[in-house]
């Protein structure tokens, strides 16, 4: 959520910044219900202040041996009016409130201008894709007819877009999340941890999910708003809601495996077959939390960090940074690692690392204390995929298959797999 102060003494600031977004601030609304606002909050105060007077005053004339049944009734009166006032009050507030809640976060100046993916700027590549002498499959013609990937099946239990792994693949689906979460924990200095798999709708609004991406959520419960995380960002995110965190605390690092859960809806084509875009999938998920000042290079180190994976598997990828159209609700700035896939000839988003600043911090409520002393201050927020899973798993299937079939493994998962080093068909 923006800052109001920030917004009300910037506004055509942020109205610029916003069209980088594709996103029309209402303007006129918003000014509109603010100057309702000031005036009702000046009304409510001077009839509390008139109230309390007269109050006063009541005891005054008591002491003087007065009527004071003129005052009684002007006081009622007064009270009648301030409750109304009070009312009118909290509701322009709320409509405020809402209407703040639907604006996105400001993009950083460093963001390229743009409307969609194809102004997305690349930054760098690392590896070269392997150049194959035979027909190339993809992972779906590796893994399906070896029964290693069975959506047949998965549709008969659910339905379409999900799969059941079975023997060497989830095996190695397995090895992959193991082989990430020692790599963050071990090597990068993220705390591992556990969280609930439904949320709740204060959760979801506290990242930014809600109220606007509704529609890509599966809720398991309407009565208590609960809901399936489309991300472990949610509850990890949420680990400092309603915290106000020690100097020692922070930077805060978290690494976290979860199932995630999304309705996806709107997509289609390619991104349907196999595992590209499954309404259930495995995540391995960094979070940080940090002091303002530190999340510009927090943001490159989180990056780095979910590149090392990527590398380590030797897996060519390329990182692009989101143009202001492509970049996300909650998001400041986003980059994009995209990986390799010999099948499609292209490069596949693979992780996004984004930087929310105080966005989500602000709607969570999420704040430290740089000294004992002092006044708590908003968190930066930062995080990304290292890696998804299933992706992974099909970039491995694709850059290490072999002429017969067989699928090669890594050199970094091999102790992760028990000493296997190929996938036979």
């Amino acid at each position: 959520m923006l800052d109001p102060k920030f917004l009300k003494n910037n506004l055509e600031k942020v109205v610029i910044n916003l069209k980088r977004k594709q996103f029309n601030f209402e303007f006129e609304r918003f000014s509109e219900l603010e100057k309702q606002r000031k005036e009702l909050q000046q009304t409510t105060q001077e009839l509390q202040n008139k109230k309390n007077t007269s109050a006063k005053a009541i005891g005054q004339a008591k002491g003087r041996g007065e009527d004071v049944q003129p005052l009684l009734d002007e006081v009622s009166q007064l009270a009648d009016n301030l409750k109304d006032n009070e009312a009118k009050l909290h509701a322009l507030q709320s409509s405020l409130h809402d209407l703040l809640s639907g604006v996105p976060n400001l993009l950083d100046d460093s963001v390229p201008d743009g409307t969609s993916e194809v102004d997305n700027m690349e930054i760098r590549r690392w590896g070269k894709p392997a150049e194959f002498k035979f027909e190339i499959k993809d992972h779906v013609d590796l893994g399906a007819p070896n029964g290693w990937m069975d959506f047949e099946t998965a549709s008969r239990i659910t339905g379409s877009r999900f799969v059941v792994l079975k023997g060497p693949m989830a095996k190695l689906q397995r090895a992959l999340i193991q082989f990430m979460l020692d790599v963050h924990t071990n090597v990068h200095g993220y705390e591992e941890v556990y969280v609930p798999f439904i949320v709740n709708s204060k959760s979801l609004f506290g990242t930014g999910n809600l109220p606007k991406f509704g529609e890509d959520l599966f809720q398991v419960d309407e009565e208590q708003g609960y809901f399936l995380i489309p991300t472990a960002e949610v509850p990890v995110t949420n680990l400092a809601s309603q915290q106000i965190l020690s100097a020692e605390q922070v930077p805060a690092k978290f690494v976290c495996h979860s199932p995630c859960f999304r309705s996806e809806a709107g997509s289609y084509g390619q991104d349907t077959r196999g595992l590209i875009r499954q309404h259930q999938f495995e995540k391995v998920e960094l979070v940080q939390l940090v002091k303002p000042e530190d999340s510009d290079q927090v943001h490159e180190e989180l990056t780095s960090n979910a590149e090392s994976i990527l590398k380590k598997l030797e897996l060519p990828y390329r990182v692009i940074v989101l143009c202001g159209g492509d970049t996300s609700f909650s998001a400041s700035k986003t980059y994009d690692l995209e990986v390799w896939l010999p099948a499609q000839n292209t490069y596949r988003e693979i992780s996004s690392c984004s930087n929310f600043r105080d966005f989500q911090a602000r709607r969570m409520q999420a704040r430290f204390r740089p000294e004992a002393s002092a006044k708590p201050e908003l968190l930066h927020t930062l995080n990304g995929s290292a890696l998804a899973v299933g992706r992974t798993l099909v970039a491995i299937l694709e850059n290490y298959q072999q002429e017969d079939g067989s699928i090669k493994i890594p050199d970094a998962l091999i102790p992760y797999m028990g000493g296997i080093t190929v996938l036979q068909p």
